[in-house]
């Protein structure tokens, strides 16, 4: 009788050596080593594996010229936000993961385009978490439409597709990958070759069959999708959901898409009778800003292809402390410190001995090189104590010389600004000269931060 072999893998990253070790060679983590038995392979098995690897034929080379074009057909899942970050809909085909923090609110989201797609699709809800009856009761929570969508409280992978063979859904949707269980493997459900194992089968067939799949994915303390890494390489797309539990506001991004762009955001709300999409954040996310305060200034963020205005604060307050302190929110805490530097050495404004706080309001992370003016105004606003106009927005970049640099897709910006009321505008000179045509606002252009200071001041 064969014996049980017995060898350790990385948590973080399916790393596979026959002894523990206490750092990983393969990702360098350390103490993410776990114990996991292999069920001894029969030597029949052995041998139908090997003659079946050797019997495999594989496909023919062909030039790229001769391979023919198809155009993915999408199909909309009834959310505008979703379907945009996704690239227009789902393909066929394709498996998507979802991954966020615990309460989120990944699987409020799914159930929701669930109902919605099983009006003109069959979509199979399956939940490895849930009982079907506690799936019902967050359905009737949400008033979701419950007549054609078909549930199922499973978590053997194998189970889970011999009931597609027969149901044929043109969606699946699994809650979550990390309770999925593969009988091809002998580990614990969520260990690194489970996830792995699991997902491999619900890929392939995925696949073969055409249905397009969503997988929630659990993260762990650090942000990062549990499980193997090769799990984000294995799917089409990888979507992360994001915001605080503590605001109503959720954000979605895509950190891989085979289909689309990885630019796009979509911004969602969180409400009593589900999560509802926000098809126009910038009013939103400016309806409860400050009026008549000093550090408050509208910026126009690039999210994509989608044009973005928020509320960026900032506050400057005497520090009574040896280091003051540089508390950042929503923005490069490194690149606020280095405006910090250059306002000091070009502009003249004495923040050695000032607490500085800069934050965007409603939970926006913004990595737009263009937010660098609207910051050094902010911070400049709030240590003067005056007051910029509320009809002014404000973008630019500024270098190390206190220069103020072109930003891209100005004029996309400028036309959101004009939209929602904003007449004055301060730009770097450069785009200024290139949008003299804008009909109901004034376009003010700077070459450096002195005189952006100057001009608002």
């Amino acid at each position: 009788m064969a014996k049980e072999k017995i060898h350790f893998v990385c948590a973080n990253c399916g790393y596979e050596t026959p002894r523990w070790l206490g750092c990983c060679p393969d990702c360098g983590e350390w103490n993410t080593f776990e114990e996991q038995t292999l069920a001894p392979q029969t030597a029949p098995a052995k041998t139908a594996e090997k003659a079946a690897r050797y019997q495999t034929t594989a496909p023919a080379a062909q030039r790229l010229s001769d391979v023919p074009e198809t155009q993915d057909a999408r199909t909309p899942t009834g959310n505008e936000e979703l379907d945009r970050v996704l690239g227009g809909g789902l393909v066929e085909g394709s498996v998507i993961l979802l991954g966020g923090d615990p309460g989120v609110g990944k699987s409020t989201l799914l159930l929701q385009v669930a109902a919605e797609l099983s009006q003109t699709l069959r979509v199979l809800y399956v939940s490895g978490e849930e009982s079907a009856r506690q799936i019902k009761m967050r359905a009737n929570r949400l008033s979701l439409a419950q007549d054609h969508l078909f549930v199922l409280a499973e978590n053997s992978v194998e189970s889970i597709l011999e009931k597609c063979a027969g149901m044929q859904p043109h969606v699946l949707m699994i809650d979550s990958i990390q309770t999925m269980v593969s009988q091809e493997s002998a580990s614990a459900p969520g260990s690194v070759s489970q996830v792995r194992q699991s997902a491999a089968g619900i890929i392939r067939y995925a696949k073969s069959s055409g249905t397009s799949v969503f997988l929630v994915g659990h993260v762990t303390k650090e942000g990062s999708l549990a499980g193997p890494r090769i799990l984000e390489h294995m799917v089409d797309t990888v979507l992360g959901f994001e915001g605080d539990r503590q605001h109503e506001y959720r954000l979605l991004r895509a950190a891989k898409n085979r289909f689309g762009s990885v630019n796009e955001l979509g911004v969602f709300e969180m409400r009593q009778k589900g999560i509802f999409a926000v098809s126009n954040p910038s009013e939103s996310l400016l309806s409860q800003r400050a009026r008549g305060a000093s550090g408050s200034v509208v910026f126009c963020a690039m999210q994509g292809s989608r044009p973005i205005l928020c509320d960026l604060q900032a506050l400057a307050a005497r520090s009574y402390y040896n280091n003051p302190r540089r508390t950042v929110g929503g923005v490069d805490s490194s690149r606020v410190a280095l405006l910090l530097a250059v306002m000091e050495k070009r502009a003249g404004k004495k923040l050695f001995d000032q607490d500085v706080y800069v934050s965007v309001a409603g939970g926006l992370e913004l990595n737009d090189p263009a937010a660098d003016l609207a910051v050094c105004l902010a911070v400049a606003s709030s240590l003067d104590n005056f007051q910029l106009s509320p009809t002014l927005c404000v973008m630019g970049e500024i270098g190390l010389c206190g220069e103020v640099r072109p930003i891209a897709q100005a004029e996309r910006r400028v036309a959101e600004c004009v939209r929602l009321g904003f007449t004055e505008l301060l730009l770097p000179k450069q785009n200024a000269k290139q949008l003299t045509h804008i009909d109901g606002a004034r376009i003010t252009g700077v070459d450096t931060l002195m005189q952006a200071l100057a001009v608002t001041h």
